[in-house]
């Protein structure tokens, strides 16, 4: 694979992923069993947990999507954020669960819970596949996570630099160094 001198550690095998991801899957069955959930997807890291989550769920489900940008640097969130696509179904009145691949200093999920608590749903929760804690910079109310990882800067799973390998099937970090962060 070309890029492959830049994949460092391994932070989360495909194993260890596809049995949390099950996991996960299996209690929001049991939250949500009486009431289905909107799965709000941000583009486009979350999508293939998105994809691999909502296939283990035993409730029924509908999607949708956002896609955010949030001004910083490459590595920083300012929480300045600017909604690039909003969602196309009306949350009021709906369970509304956010799915979400990272949350680093939660900026930009906390402008996004505001932002969503806004338009009245009957209840709002996220649902992360990775966190890293020693990061964040507000506190964020995280129903479901997958994993707390280290402070590196994750790739795979969805996870990208530079629109690069989203396509890997585990979680690596980023190695140092050729411009990487």
């Amino acid at each position: 694979m070309e890029g492959e001198e830049l994949i460092g550690e391994v932070l989360v095998t495909e194993e260890d992923l596809q049995r949390r991801v099950g996991e996960l899957a299996d209690e929001i069955s049991r939250d949500y069993a009486d009431r289905p959930p909107l799965l709000v997807a941000i583009l486009k890291g979350a999508v293939p947990f998105l994809a691999d989550l909502m296939r283990r769920l035993t409730v029924p489900c509908e999607l949708d999507f956002m896609a955010v940008s949030s001004y910083g640097s490459e590595t920083d969130s300012s929480g300045v954020v600017r909604i690039l696509k909003d969602l196309d179904i009306a949350i009021a009145g709906r369970d509304v669960l956010i799915v979400e691949d990272i949350i680093d200093s939660g900026l930009t999920l906390h402008y996004l819970l505001r932002n969503l608590q806004a338009r009245d749903p009957e209840s709002l929760e996220v649902c992360a596949l990775l966190t890293k804690p020693e990061r964040r910079r507000v506190d964020l109310p995280i129903r479901y996570v997958g994993f707390e990882i280290p402070n590196r800067f994750a790739i795979g799973y969805g996870l990208d630099h530079a629109e690069r390998f989203r396509n890997l099937s585990y979680v690596a970090a980023l190695k140092q160094g050729d411009g990487a962060a």
